[in-house]
């Protein structure tokens, strides 16, 4: 497999990386945003003689990265994607027999080597954009880590950043070697244009995007801290902007595929693009015609609440990592510029890395696939930063609950049933209970709603929700209740119990509570207050 010959930054640090890996099992890889590492390297690394007749995998934070990453390595090779370089990710893959770069999301390997803890076939798992540190990834690090100590000491492993303490995972890898890049695309001039904390961010922001659209050439990348906040700026925008030859486009996680890729694809000759985006364009990709970022400072980011079990979204600071990183979108083809809405004094203050999430995430789906491995104590794994004990504690508490573990933390038989589904442990525990009910199309219709974000809507009556799942006709929706249905498959397979005479019967708030039994509440009698199985008080609005 040949690379194309077109230069990229990181290609002198290329000599250095492969002799690395040819002489050891693993390395970290520290590159600056725009050096070209998620592109160039998995094919350089698949043309290695330690890589024939095997492939590749490379993990990316998000669907999006990981087919952009496939769509353009295909394209250096002039092939469609899913032929020699292709894709896996939740609701879609191309992939072929002759596939030998694998692009796939961190919650897909985490699948794919509990289910092959051998990974047959595989000659390396590259490790891209590690310094998000999302549990999947480093859940996926600690399993091939010990997959390469016990099973596979020739398997290699590489991890790759732009904005990663290399040392630390240098050690956690037996003191592998630290290749860095010195190479960067092109310069970006950072311009500090202040917050009014008072005001509302989007009209600040659209302001600094007019403002950037007539001072600068070339199109511009607008980070938002979420879905909502984008579609206020787009109308504010789309009020001010009378120029017919700019087009303002959304790029978030709950669009549809056809959608993101029209947002990351170059604008027409004569035209100019201002793409409003979440976090999901903060790496991995290249919007051809971007010289222009604004960055609004800040990121929404899930939280584990452990007093009430729940996670919640959370507006808070981008890390200077995170801000590097958007920075360096705006210097990938051409020399850029960076607008940031706060005080440079300010950057100083910022936490230097995003916090790890297994730091700050429910565990329960973390320690059942420990307990698949065969693995009881975390600690006997390589992690980066160790799970927090009381996380542990709790997360086995709820598993045990679920019946998905014995009092020993083994798995149980209905724990590998759970496991199987690629859901929490508390919704996979619905899906199954659901099924013996008769109920699981149903319950895994509640499930996808719940686990992918803006599908069916945002209203709080779930009912109202599934009902426009069901109407919508939009690709993301059609390859959810696929998936759904393949989930109900699944759940069916061996079930022999018999909880109820089918779906008519129960209602959604009914196959919640298979997932959610401590959250049964009775009614106190006055004024909303509810009283939960749990021995918690709760209120509900009137």
């Amino acid at each position: 497999m040949r690379a194309t010959d077109e230069p990229l930054p990181i290609d002198p640090a290329l000599p250095e990386l492969t002799a690395a890996l040819r002489a050891q099992s693993a390395a970290v890889l520290v590159a600056p945003p725009g050096a070209g590492k998620t592109t160039r390297v998995p094919l350089v690394l698949a043309a290695e003689p330690w890589a024939a007749g095997q492939k590749l995998i490379m993990l990316e934070p998000r669907r999006l990265a990981a087919r952009a990453a496939a769509a353009r390595m295909a394209a250096t090779r002039g092939e469609a994607v899913g032929a020699s370089i292709g894709y896996r990710v939740r609701f879609a893959s191309k992939v072929s027999a002759e596939t030998r770069v694998e692009v796939v999301t961190e919650g897909v390997f985490t699948r794919l080597i509990l289910e092959d803890p051998s990974l047959a076939g595989v000659a390396a798992v590259l490790f891209d954009e590690f310094h998000e540190r999302s549990l999947d990834a480093d859940l996926g690090l600690a399993l091939a880590r010990d997959v390469q100590q016990g099973l596979r000491p020739e398997l290699k492993l590489l991890v790759m950043s732009a904005t990663l303490d290399g040392a630390r995972v240098a050690k956690l890898l037996g003191e592998a070697p630290v290749i860095e890049s010195a190479g960067r695309a092109f310069a970006v001039e950072t311009r500090y244009l202040g917050r009014d904390t008072s005001a509302p961010i989007e009209r600040q922001v659209a302001d600094a995007a007019i403002r950037a659209l007539r001072a600068e050439a070339g199109s511009l990348l607008v980070f938002l801290p979420g879905a909502a906040e984008i579609r206020r700026t787009e109308a504010l925008l789309r009020e001010r902007i009378h120029d017919q030859a700019v087009d303002i486009v959304p790029l978030y996680g709950a669009l549809d595929a056809d959608v993101q890729d029209r947002a990351i694809t170059p604008p027409p000759p004569g035209r100019r693009k201002i793409v409003l985006a979440t976090s999901i364009a903060e790496s991995s990709l290249t919007i051809e015609g971007v010289r222009v970022v604004v960055d609004c400072g800040l990121a929404r980011v899930p939280r584990y609440e452990p007093d009430v079990g729940l996670t919640r979204l959370e507006t808070v600071r981008v890390s200077r990592a995170s801000a590097e990183q958007r920075r360096g979108r705006a210097g990938r083809t051409e020399p850029g510029v960076c607008y940031r809405l706060w005080d440079e004094p300010q950057t100083a203050a910022l936490e230097p890395a995003n916090r790890p999430e297994i730091l700050a995430a429910d565990l329960s789906g973390l320690v059942l696939d420990l307990a698949d491995w065969g693995v009881g104590d975390a600690a006997s794994l390589a992690f980066l930063d160790s799970p927090p004990t009381a996380a542990l504690g709790q997360a086995k508490a709820l598993l045990g609950a679920l019946g998905a573990i014995d009092a020993a933390g083994r798995i149980t038989q209905e724990g590998r049933r759970l496991r199987k589904l690629p859901l929490p442990p508390r919704l996979a525990r619905m899906v199954v209970d659901a099924a013996a009910a008769g109920a699981a199309e149903l319950a895994a219709d509640i499930a996808v709603v719940l686990t992918e974000r803006g599908l069916g809507g945002s209203d709080v009556d779930l009912g109202h929700r599934l009902d426009a799942l069901r109407s919508d006709r939009s690709q993301r929706a059609r390859e959810a209740r696929a998936m759904a249905q393949r989930w109900a498959q699944m759940a069916r397979v061996g079930e022999k119990r018999e909880l109820g005479r089918g779906a008519d019967e129960l209602s959604v708030g009914a196959l919640l509570a298979f997932s959610y039994p401590d959250r049964i509440a009775k009614n106190r009698g006055a004024g909303g207050a509810f009283l939960l199985a749990n021995g918690r008080g709760a209120n509900v609005d009137p």
